[in-house]
């Protein structure tokens, strides 16, 4: 017997949304049966990874806390992922954010004004959109795969944040570690939570999703990028840019990762050092997908994804488990949505080989 895929005669759109759901499902099936393989009680290794960390207040705010960058960058990413133009270098992206908002902060040292925050913000995004302005033009240009040009350039970012830490922007007080001096006041976020990290950028990252969803729904960019993405003969038939959209998919998700970089070093971190994300830009990929590129989607899906972060850091703790099981987690959550994404357009059909050489396959 020989299996193949077939394309079934149409999509149900009932199943697109519900497709995450199941993906959710059987990765926690998943996740149970590796814990039993491990030595692990699944119930209780499940309960620890998904429900007790957020069995408390503090636990609910650190869930939003890292969702908020999430939600900000997968916003952009879904944007450009609609129109069919690749940004997997949102990582880097984020790290530019961070870096020209922290320098901003770090140039203001001793500064007390209300707008130290709006500038590091305006830095945040500028060099986030820099960064994916590069990719833009290669793309417009050359025809360059933005695939490739914005990753590669995610580890140049990495490398430009190393070099500034461990040089001219290291703390002449840190004791020789690799990090910037503490931010003082007027460059952190606010916390509007007491006894908590969370930050204005939770509410600002609600702003974000609505506007996200504005855009998609009732602006005339939101309809142009909806009809490149699903037909670029209709879109160029219609008289769209296909460039103009480009440099727009690619810029405005870069400035989102940015701005979602500079939120991350004033608020959670509170200064500048080798390593500013444990992955935000890569694993918002799996968000955007996850959240079907709808902001709404997208910002259940965040919170979703943000708990995997927060479960295995108590796994961590309390399981004496890697820290990689938060990927291991993340990595299944994807292979069953694409697995699904693949069921929902496709049937399986199996047939003899004879019956294939016959026909003369």
């Amino acid at each position: 017997m020989r299996a193949r895929l077939e394309p079934r005669g149409g999509v149900s759109a009932a199943m697109m949304v519900l497709t995450p759901l199941i993906a959710v499902g059987v990765t926690l099936i998943a996740g149970a049966i590796l814990f039993a393989a491990l030595g692990f009680d699944p119930g209780l290794a499940l309960y620890t990874f998904f429900v007790k960390p957020v069995s408390s207040l503090y636990g609910l705010s650190e869930l939003f806390l890292k969702a908020t960058p999430l939600a900000i960058i997968a916003i952009g990413l879904a944007f450009g992922f609609r129109a069919n133009v690749w940004n997997i270098g949102a990582e880097g992206q984020f790290t530019l954010g961070a870096v020209c908002g922290g320098g901003v902060a770090l140039a203001l040292h001793g500064v007390d004004s209300f707008l130290v925050l709006p500038a590091m913000a305006l830095a945040g995004i500028a060099g986030g959109l820099a960064w994916a302005a590069v990719p833009a033009f290669l793309r417009v240009r050359f025809n360059a795969n933005e695939i490739l040009t914005s990753l590669m350039l995610t580890y140049v970012a990495i490398l430009v944040l190393s070099y500034l830490v461990h040089g001219p922007w290291r703390d002449p007080e840190g004791l020789n570690f690799p990090e910037s001096r503490m931010f003082e006041d007027p460059a952190l976020l606010p916390v509007i939570l007491d006894e908590t990290r969370l930050s204005i950028a939770a509410p600002i990252a609600l702003l974000i999703v609505l506007a996200g969803w504005l855009v998609l729904s009732r602006a005339f960019v939101g309809f142009q990028i909806k009809v490149v993405g699903q037909s670029p003969a209709a879109a160029s038939y219609a008289g769209f840019s296909e460039k103009k959209l480009i440099w727009t998919v690619l810029c405005a998700s870069g400035a989102l990762a940015g701005l979602a970089g500079m939120f991350e070093v004033s608020g959670p971190i509170g200064q500048l050092h080798p390593v500013i994300s444990p992955g935000y830009g890569f694993t918002a990929i799996i968000v955007a997908f996850l959240g079907r590129l709808h902001p709404v989607g997208v910002l259940f899906a965040s919170l979703l994804v943000a708990l995997s972060y927060l479960g295995g850091e108590l796994a961590q703790i309390e399981l004496k488990l890697p820290l990689a099981l938060t990927g291991v987690f993340q990595g299944m959550l994807l292979f069953f949505l694409l697995g699904t994404d693949v069921l929902i357009r496709y049937r399986i059909r199996f047939r003899p080989r004879g019956a294939r050489i016959a026909a003369g396959g």
